[in-house]
Order: C-alpha cells, then sequence, then structure tokens
C-alpha cells in the first residue's frame, strides 16, 4: 500500500509539475507592446542613481536597450556585469542602455556605487511594472528587458536572464554593425 501511494503522488507530481511548467511558459512569453508605450516612456523623467531627474527623451534617436530589473532579482543582478560592458563597446555604434529599477532609489543608488554600471540607472518604481506590462511584460517578471531601434519602434523583447549572443546578434541588425 505504501509503495502504491508513492507510485500515485510521483506520477501527479510529475503530471502537475508539467502542466506548471507549459502554463508558465505560456503565460511568461512577451506580448506585443501596446501602442504608445515606447512614447509613453520617451515622456517619462525619472531619477537616476545620483539623484539627478533626468528626461528619458535625451536619447531618442538612438537604438536603445531597456532593461528593467531589481536589486533582489538574482537573475538581474547575475546580467549586469555582462550588461556594463556591452555598454561599453556599443557606445561608439549610437546604442545606450538604460537600467529601470523596479525598485527604491536608494537601493539603486547604493547598488550603483558598489558595482560601478557604466550606463545610467533611475529608480522607476513601482510605475515601472505598470510601464513594463504596458511594453509587453504580461507576467510582470524580471528581467525585462526591450531593443528599440533608432526609429523608436520595438525590435525585440527579452524576458528572463538574456543570451548575450543572442542580444548582440540583435544589436547588429539594427546597427549594420559585424
Amino acid at each position: 500500500m505504501n509503495k502504491r501511494f508513492l507510485t500515485i503522488a510521483l506520477v501527479c507530481g510529475l503530471l502537475f509539475t508539467g502542466i506548471g511548467i507549459f502554463v508558465g511558459n505560456r503565460h511568461t512569453e512577451a506580448k506585443a507592446p501596446q501602442d504608445g508605450a515606447v512614447q509613453k516612456l520617451m515622456g517619462l523623467s525619472l531619477t537616476d542613481s545620483q539623484g539627478t531627474v533626468q528626461k528619458i527623451s535625451q536619447w531618442q534617436g538612438k537604438i536603445l536597450l531597456v532593461n528593467f530589473w531589481a536589486t533582489w532579482c538574482a537573475p538581474c543582478v547575475q546580467e549586469m556585469p555582462e550588461l556594463s560592458a556591452l555598454q561599453t563597446e556599443l557606445s561608439k555604434n549610437n546604442v545606450q542602455l538604460l537600467g529601470l529599477g523596479i525598485d527604491s532609489p536608494s537601493n539603486i543608488k547604493e547598488f550603483a556605487t558598489k558595482y560601478g554600471i557604466s550606463y545610467p540607472l533611475f529608480s522607476a518604481g513601482m510605475e515601472g511594472t505598470e510601464l513594463s506590462r504596458q511594453m509587453g511584460n504580461q507576467a510582470g517578471g524580471l528581467p525585462f528587458t526591450l531593443l528599440i531601434a533608432a526609429d523608436g519602434s520595438i525590435a525585440k523583447t527579452y524576458l528572463g536572464r538574456l543570451k548575450m549572443d543572442e542580444l548582440r546578434a540583435d544589436i547588429s541588425k539594427l546597427t549594420g554593425a559585424r
């Protein structure tokens, strides 16, 4: 009887795990952004990690990589050194990275100071969560990254930790660089 119970429990566990993975993956795919989402982003003025309010529109006309992240998000923190190196590498190609933190200004300032990130980090707070949803992040997961072409169109969205080779290839398509 004990073996039969364990077998049934194991089969049920595997079945529900499979269903959970299927449903979870289906619901975490990025959706098409709402009309006007990029314009809303460009209309924002956010406080950076130094406490200075900056208009996002100052980077309009550049290829933008907008990364929604948080200090408490392990995959977000893991990809930041790679993103920082990517910003240094691609700044000459009219590419600008922007980090929109779903976190408090004090946490973002402390993080930026500790890790020396080479691109602007902003405090977007909980409003950043809503903006990321409007940009296609229906699951609300982090990290969530957008590749925005120089003309303001969204070229691609990424949910979860970035695959840097894929990202570089996508950016190369926009810059024409190889």
